[in-house]
């Protein structure tokens, strides 16, 4: 297998380079398990983004990430889920189809969620922004309890998302084109 290294919040990594398609292969990050990276790229997000009363973040990879960006800043997170739960009050949902996913997702979020965050201040938290299909589907699914989305922030912006001056993030993903 090969790698892309790279310095992400100060720590060298080494991503596992996946074929996504026949032309095109992307480095495979995954926050998951590393407590060391998680740490400082939230630390890192929180010093580049502006002021905000709640987190807000895609389920499921972003969620170690979103958990420490609020343990740093005390402020709660919310996780919109891929699937409906029973605990859920009047849930909402948008679909999206994302670059890393093969089928359309649904992403929800529980209407008392959508309720407590109406109205506030939210920061957009997920470990990559790629496409940027995945986090308009998340605005979408915000727009519907009038909140103000006063950041998107992800750990990496992959190929031409980082050209982007509407998101934060800590450094850019290459594509490999084939």
């Amino acid at each position: 297998m090969n790698f892309h290294k790279m310095t992400i919040a100060g720590l060298e990594r080494e991503l596992p380079i996946c074929e996504l398609n026949e032309k095109l292969d992307i480095a495979g990050f995954i926050i998951f398990g590393d407590v060391e990276l998680t740490v400082a790229a939230a630390e890192e997000l929180l010093k580049k983004c502006p002021e905000f009363d709640y987190i807000v973040t895609p389920e499921a990879k972003s969620i170690p990430l979103a958990y420490e960006m609020s343990r740093q800043s005390g402020k709660k997170y919310f996780v919109i889920r891929k699937k409906q739960k029973v605990y859920m009050t009047n849930p909402v949902s948008v679909e999206v189809q994302s670059i890393t996913t093969k089928s359309v997702q649904t992403l929800i979020l529980d209407g008392l969620d959508g309720e407590q965050i109406r109205g506030k201040k939210i920061l957009v938290v997920d470990d990559v922004i790629s496409t940027g299909e995945s986090l308009i589907a998340v605005e979408k699914l915000l727009e519907k309890f009038d909140v103000n989305i006063v950041g998107k922030a992800a750990v990496l912006a992959e190929g031409d998302s980082a050209d982007r001056n509407d998101i934060i993030f800590l450094e850019k993903l290459p594509l490999f084109f084939k």
